[in-house]
């Protein structure tokens, strides 16, 4: 080949190669949906709420929030795992995207395969909650009365696998005691359901809730962390009553498999820049939320860890959505 063909070939290249470069690095042109999959109300939707509108403030696009609702968080994360991969479609989860692969026979998604780590927003305790017409004010008196009425007693899950779901399990298998998960359309109607005495017991996050437990329409008995939070400082631990009781909901960015790898940078870049301001870690703590912030390598690590971490819990109390 002639020098002269050389160069026609790379002039070549170049005009093909420089419109996607283009479009890369002018991300993001257009609006971009983040896909909640959860109702309003419950504590994906509270997040992506509050970081929503501070994205749209750092790209100079508007960040939509789309709840996608159904099947414990399965029929939106699928709608992400299905999306062009161009960084115009994200995802927004908790540990649901998790422990639906262990407990469906069959997802129709695979948490490897069809998506790329973003970043790993924050997390949260939940709160063991009761109705005031529960004669219970302390986790050991809700033992107590749980194992003297085995079966009886009910609490508020958002749907099988999710977060309320999982935190009620690992109590009834850490306390010995056989209380009955009732499932809601999601975190937001399981609340409503505590608050109107539907159900008696709640494992609610304490983003969302902290408003009812401060006016008394529901009393708080322990939270699920390891120490007291901030939005509840007098709310003591329930691993104090009952060792090695731990949970703690993490809010996670996800974007479809494929995406550019400079999108992906940019995103977690932003998603960063706005968790780290100052009056947004504020914001977040007074909900009960503990900001984090993750590189998308640090993600998926977490999500690997997790998939181990409630095996046993899924597995022992026989956790099954189908």
């Amino acid at each position: 080949m002639s020098t002269k063909q050389c160069a026609v070939l790379v002039l070549l290249s170049a005009v093909i190669i420089q419109p996607t470069f283009a479009q890369s690095t002018k991300y993001p042109e257009r609006p971009i949906r983040l896909i909640v999959p959860f109702p309003p109300g419950g504590s994906v939707d509270v997040t992506a709420r509050l970081v929503g509108p501070k994205m749209t403030e750092l790209i100079g696009q508007q960040v939509i929030i789309d709840n996608r609702t159904g099947a414990s968080g399965i029929v939106g994360t699928s709608a992400v795992a299905r999306s062009d991969p161009d960084g115009y479609t994200l995802l927004i989860n908790t540990t649901p995207m998790v422990t639906n692969t262990q407990m469906y026979s069959k997802v129709p998604y695979d948490l490897k395969k069809d998506f790329s780590p973003v970043i790993l927003l924050s997390s949260t305790a939940s709160v063991l909650s009761v109705h005031p017409s529960v004669p219970a004010h302390t986790v050991k008196e809700m033992i107590q009365l749980a194992k003297s009425k085995p079966g009886a007693l009910n609490y508020g899950g958002a749907g099988v696998g999710t977060n309320p779901h999982i935190a009620g399990e690992l109590f009834n298998l850490l306390a010995g005691t056989d209380i009955v998960a009732v499932q809601f359309k999601g975190g937001g109607p399981a609340l409503v359901g505590a608050l109107s005495g539907e159900v008696g017991i709640s494992f609610s996050a304490v983003a969302g809730a902290v408003s009812y437990m401060n006016s008394k329409r529901l009393r708080p008995l322990g939270v699920t962390s390891l120490k007291p939070i901030a939005a509840l400082p007098t709310v003591p631990p329930i691993a104090k009553t009952l060792p090695g009781f731990e949970f703690t909901a993490w809010f996670a960015v996800m974007a479809p498999k494929g995406t550019p790898a400079d999108v992906i940078a940019k995103l977690n870049q932003q998603f960063s820049k706005a968790m780290s301001s100052p009056e947004f870690v504020k914001r977040f703590e007074a909900e009960g939320l503990e900001v984090i912030g993750s590189t998308p390598e640090q993600l998926g690590a977490h999500l690997d860890a997790e998939l181990k971490k409630y095996e046993r819990v899924i597995k022992e109390r026989k956790m099954k959505a189908d």
